[in-house]
């Protein structure tokens, strides 16, 4: 891989985007550092595509060239794993009334994404025909929830078994809740282009 790097370059800043939209008197320039990776080759025979990438520093170096590539391709864990906490561990589907609430409910996301990374030497690797075979402290939350099962077995609950009690009365006849409340999410709401051409 190639990366070259061009600094005190410039965007041509528009005032239809947001951030510019407000701003008075003529736009400001600026400055940063352009920087082109190549790659020679790709796994799998697949045709190599230039990327480019901004960085806000004007005078980079080239280790912050070296460590800015690094960053952007660690990006991809970081999505791969909230799309895990979303999807599997079910990080955005309850429905909260409170902030604080949405806060508790995170940490407990947290905590089991946490114990399913601790699992791992306790679960064998069960893969799908088309996974290829990991070793054993390389398992990915995904493989370690897959045998979650098994590790249930080996270890022992601390809860006594659940008593046999008669159903309840059922919830009384009537509305017995309040509407949940709305809370502000921190948006804010984009004003029209007041310019004319």
């Amino acid at each position: 891989m190639t990366a070259r790097c061009w600094g005190r370059l410039h965007p041509k800043l528009e005032r239809r985007q947001g951030g510019w939209a407000d701003h008075p008197g003529d736009l400001p320039n600026v400055e940063g550092t352009l920087v082109h990776l190549a790659v020679e080759h790709l796994p799998g025979n697949r045709d190599p595509k230039p990327l480019w990438l901004w960085h806000s520093v004007p005078d980079a170096t080239a280790h912050d060239v070296d460590r800015l590539w690094r960053i952007f391709l660690r990006r991809f864990d970081i999505e791969h794993t909230f799309r895990f906490f979303k999807q599997v561990l079910g990080m955005t589907r309850p429905h909260l009334r409170h902030p604080a609430q949405a806060d508790r409910w995170v940490w407990l996301i947290l905590a089991a994404y946490t114990q399913l990374r601790l699992a791992r030497p306790l679960t064998d690797d069960l893969r799908r025909p088309w996974e290829k075979p990991l070793a054993p402290d390389q398992l990915t939350p995904g493989r370690v929830r897959r045998g979650y099962p098994r590790i249930r077995k080996i270890l022992d609950t601390p809860t006594k078994p659940p008593k046999a009690t008669r159903p309840g009365p059922g919830r009384p006849p009537g509305r017995t809740t309040s509407p949940a409340p709305r809370h502000p999410v921190g948006k804010h709401r984009h004003k029209k282009d007041t310019l004319r051409p």
